[in-house]
């Protein structure tokens, strides 16, 4: 009993070492897991790539879409012609909540190419229960992020998902593809064109090969 005692002790020394004071102990420990969490579940439908290998049109124009920004004005994505354009669902209280980070770098690093908009959502586990504001603030202290974020909103399949995700995972609007998120930060690549090229599955970092490739491409 002693034992179990000094090792809960030890444990919650150890939570509190690592909690930042800008995030909640559970979001300090999943920063913490995020290695782990990525080098475990890259497989099935969180790894999973699709490409549109024969570069089919949309049957709705990309950039008839338009969105909200978290900080109430509109996206016309009519602006981002010549641009290739990363859209994300994302979510503050997940093991892959870390991407933020590495789209902030992919969006220095590609900024002269790319257009990244982040789309938080709670639709799954109830992993993004934050107001806009709080969503806004998140990312600004913990990751300085400066890419687009939009309000919240459902980003699956339903009769309240956005429009925006309605275009990326319905064929009868794109053109390919049905796949819906599999969780937070799955990814969709458009092109400069407006045509829709890669989905990219959670665990596919916004680093990886596969997504610097096909932004070069």
């Amino acid at each position: 009993m002693k034992k179990i005692v000094i090792t809960v002790c030890v444990v919650t020394v150890l939570l509190l070492i690592i909690k930042r004071k800008d995030m909640t102990l559970r979001q300090s420990v999943l920063k913490i897991m995020y290695p782990l969490v990525m080098k475990f579940s890259n497989n099935g439908n969180m790894g999973k790539i699709l490409t549109n290998t024969e570069s089919v049109n949309p049957l709705q124009s990309f950039y008839e879409l338009h969105a909200i920004q978290n900080n109430g004005d509109e996206i016309n994505f009519a602006a981002f012609r010549g641009k290739k354009v990363l859209i994300v669902n994302t979510a503050s209280d997940c093991g892959y909540t870390d991407q933020y980070e590495e789209l902030q770098k992919l969006n220095e690093l590609q900024k002269d190419k790319l257009v990244i908009i982040g789309f938080p959502a709670n639709d799954f586990k109830d992993q993004e229960k934050g107001n806009d504001e709080d969503i806004a603030t998140f990312c600004k202290v913990n990751y300085g992020v400066t890419f687009l974020l939009t309000i919240k909103s459902s980003v699956i399949k339903g009769t309240q998902q956005n429009p925006v995700f309605q275009w990326l995972t319905g064929k009868n609007k794109n053109g390919w593809n049905n796949q819906q998120p599999a969780w937070n930060f799955s990814k969709y690549l458009i092109d400069e064109n407006g045509i829709l090229i890669n989905y990219f599955g959670t665990s596919v970092s916004p680093l990886s090969d596969e997504v610097i490739a096909a932004i070069k491409k």
